[in-house]
């Protein structure tokens, strides 16, 4: 979804980003160890509010845009109740354990 009209030209060698201003940026892309000495520059200024959740980035044309993150990985509760089998399994074995030494 746009989020800003920047109209912004890609050169290559940079990276374009949004900073934490919400403002457009560019700064020159580090390469075989070389390190990146040069401070970003601000092409525009967006002055973008970012809602939590979201990704946002700099499109094919130029434009601020934003996506919804999708995170990976399995519900929260599936894990609560894998962790207690977990725990229950390993209580029985150490009883076992327990047991077979006092005989």
């Amino acid at each position: 979804m746009k989020v800003f009209k920047a109209g912004i030209r890609r050169e290559p060698g940079f990276l374009y980003f949004i900073d934490k201003k919400g403002d457009v940026c560019k700064v020159k892309m580090a390469r075989g160890g070389s390190g990146s000495k040069s401070k970003p520059v601000v092409l525009v200024k967006a002055g973008i509010k970012r809602q939590e959740g979201h990704l946002y980035y700099v499109d094919k044309q130029g434009d601020v845009s934003s996506v919804k993150m999708s995170r990976g990985g399995r519900k929260k509760s599936k894990k609560v109740a894998k962790k207690a089998k977990k725990s229950t399994k390993k209580s029985a074995k150490r009883s076992a354990k327990k047991s077979k030494k006092r005989k």
